[in-house]
């Protein structure tokens, strides 16, 4: 039996009974915190290889990383007050849930060679299997999904904004 379905049944959804394997910080938004969030992402897909044998590429690891740094640095920058991050295994997906208290939803903005930074959503959007931003009642949370294995012909790709 694969490790993750005793865990995850079909379409990822959680075996009744069973726990997901989650991870949750609040992070306080100070200037650490983007570093903490990466080390956190690293140590959470670590264990999940080392407790549930699930298979965790190298580029997974890498770019679970670049993606909480990304969203991560976006809730710091415009969203007043506290962060919570959580990582959480879905099906061959580890997704990257990000919440922060600023309603306004991201927007990937137009392509322009001459614009310096402000490409983190650019960049979440072409390396996640999937993406979704919901409205909460206080605030909005970002979740991108990358995938744990790397793809048989070695190809990386994400989703495309419409």
């Amino acid at each position: 039996m694969d490790p993750a379905e005793s865990i995850l049944g079909g379409e990822g959804s959680v075996v009744p009974g069973a726990h997901p394997i989650q991870d949750t910080v609040a992070l306080d938004g100070d200037g650490s915190c983007i570093a903490e969030a990466r080390h956190r992402a690293v140590d959470f897909l670590a264990r999940v290889q080392a407790e549930h044998g699930l298979p965790v590429s190298a580029r997974a690891m890498e770019l679970t990383q670049l993606v909480v740094s990304e969203l991560v640095t976006n809730a710091r920058k415009y969203a007043p007050g506290p962060v919570l991050m959580e990582l959480r295994i879905v099906g061959s997906l580890v997704e990257v849930v990000v919440w922060d208290s600023d309603p306004v939803l991201p927007v990937a903005r137009a392509a322009d060679a001459g614009r310096v930074g402000q490409h983190g959503l650019e960049i979440v959007l072409a390396v996640a299997q999937g993406f979704e931003v919901q409205r909460e009642p206080v605030g909005k949370r970002v979740t991108a999904r990358i995938a744990l294995p790397d793809d048989p012909g070695g190809d990386v790709f994400g989703c495309r904004p419409e």
